[in-house]
């Protein structure tokens, strides 16, 4: 019983990756081109979610910085779930919503691209990033899950939805998972040209 649970959970994720990939195919290059032209004019990606989806924001900015697959200088990037010290500071004395708005505010400029992680897209600190990504004239990628909640509906259109079509956290964070590795491969892509990955 136990074993078939599990191979469930196997079916279920690859049935929603198979269904996603011809529609998330394009806001998925949309958002690889939005990065590409932030970092190769100088600018930076400042990425953030909350719970599990700041572990992802944290990933992706690995990615930039250090490297995903092949060898090429580093792109900026910075997670703003991050600083623990910065991040409790917002608790204490401030307005927790600000948390990463106030780090927008502080680090981003024009050019530059917010990339918000969340599965449900209601977040107050995320609309509140977004709204302070705006005023910067930053470009915001949103990756979410299904509709994306109050942040799709802020976004302009130079911004990117990405929305898993999956009510389920578990497989909208699977799904999540895989679009930053097409997003990391896109970027390289574009970068230094298509070639075959050494398994």
């Amino acid at each position: 019983m136990l074993e078939q649970r599990i191979q469930q959970h196997f079916i279920d994720s690859a049935d929603l990756k198979y269904q996603a990939a011809q529609t998330l195919s394009h806001p998925i290059a949309a958002a690889v081109q939005a990065v590409l032209a932030c970092v190769t004019s100088g600018g930076k990606v400042l990425a953030c979610g909350n719970g599990p989806s700041a572990a992802e924001a944290q990933q992706f900015a690995a990615f930039c910085v250090a490297g995903f697959e092949r060898e090429r200088p580093e792109l900026a990037a910075l997670a703003l779930t991050s600083d623990n010290t910065l991040l409790t500071a917002a608790a204490g004395s401030h307005d927790a919503t600000q948390q990463f708005a106030r780090q927008v505010r502080a680090l981003g400029q024009a050019g530059d691209v917010l990339l918000a992680l969340t599965v449900h897209g209601n977040a107050p600190n995320l609309l509140a990033a977004t709204e302070a990504a705006h005023e910067r004239d930053m470009t915001v990628v949103v990756l979410a899950g299904r509709t994306g909640g109050k942040l799709a509906a802020m976004l302009r259109e130079t911004d990117v939805l990405i929305s898993v079509p999956h009510d389920r956290a578990a497989r909208v964070r699977e799904v999540h998972t895989l679009v930053l590795h097409c997003l990391s491969d896109g970027v390289d892509a574009q970068l230094l040209g298509e070639q075959e990955i050494p398994l």
